[in-house]
């Protein structure tokens, strides 16, 4: 969903599969932390970068 749509915010995201953005801001951080998802930019107008690993 990041990959096609890097402009997403987690309210977003969570509209979209259901989960409260709560949840997702859990999830993002987790993914920020084993270094797969990192945020380019601000909040408001930033975009999410997805770190794939070979």
């Amino acid at each position: 969903m990041l990959l096609e749509d890097p402009m997403l915010s987690a309210t977003a995201v969570a509209t979209r599969i259901g989960i409260s953005s709560k949840a997702v801001e859990k999830h993002f951080a987790r993914l920020k932390a084993d270094g797969i998802l990192r945020r380019i930019g601000p909040d408001k107008g930033g975009r999410w970068e997805v770190i794939i690993k070979n």
